[in-house]
């Protein structure tokens, strides 16, 4: 384990959970005990609905981000959805503390362009004119503007508006920040940015949180087969449709 990671482990009250809550039927955070964090980029997969982006929202505001993203100054509700997981965690932190973080989520960030052109307009504000720029092109504009060498940043599904070659780009600013001792956690479904180097691969499948190789997971799996042999797999998907 990396002794510089801003975020060593993450343990759980369940007493903080309410007996009704519906985190109790996603199974793989029902059966959640605790997660040692190995290495300066975290990979949560899994298929939707096993929790992986269910957990990285209540890391993220844990750690003090706004639930629909941003910077840890960004303070604005649009709809509070999070749940109450991020009440519930307990997380063991090195004693550095991050001079820098961002929390991106592909599904509130049209809020959150909204907000960083209303804080811009405050004194000694900046805004980045995102709304101006294509999806693509503002999520770059993100992380390259904001990841950075002391750092932590949780990125939630952020190849939703990437291109294959814009999530290179992603990978490797990614990788240089971490290089220089960033701390990520990432949801992803990406099997081009899952590939990158070093980073550890946490699997929420099977009802559980466990270590996963990156052939392992089904992003690879799925992309290799429909890539090696498409036309089969086009078939057997209207077969099975008619």
């Amino acid at each position: 384990m990396d002794s510089e990671l801003y975020i060593r482990a993450v343990g759980i009250d369940r007493s903080a959970i309410s007996p009704d809550s519906y985190l109790h039927r996603i199974p793989a955070i029902a059966a959640f005990d605790g997660l040692t964090l190995q290495r300066r980029v975290t990979f949560f997969v899994g298929e939707n609905g096993t929790g992986k982006s269910t957990m990285l929202e209540a890391l993220a505001v844990s750690c003090g981000f706004n639930p629909e993203g941003g910077t840890m100054n960004y303070h604005f509700s649009t709809y509070d959805s999070h749940s109450e997981l991020c009440d519930a965690l307990r997380l063991i932190r090195s004693i550095r503390r991050p001079a820098a973080g961002y929390f991106l989520r592909a599904e509130s960030f049209y809020n959150v362009a909204t907000a960083d052109e209303e804080y811009g307009k405050l004194p000694g504000g900046v805004s980045h004119d995102l709304h101006k720029m294509s999806h693509g092109e503002s999520f770059l504009t993100i992380a390259l503007n904001n990841f950075r060498a002391d750092g932590i940043y949780f990125l939630d599904e952020p190849e939703a508006a990437l291109s294959p070659q814009r999530q290179m780009a992603l990978m490797l600013t990614i990788a240089k920040a971490a290089n220089n001792g960033a701390q990520f956690v990432i949801a992803t479904h990406s099997p081009i940015i899952l590939a990158l180097p070093d980073a550890e691969i946490i699997s929420f499948d099977d009802g559980r949180l466990h270590p996963c190789a990156y052939e392992e997971t089904s992003s690879y799996q799925i992309t290799k087969m429909f890539i090696d042999d498409r036309r089969r797999m086009i078939k057997h998907l209207f077969e099975d449709d008619d």
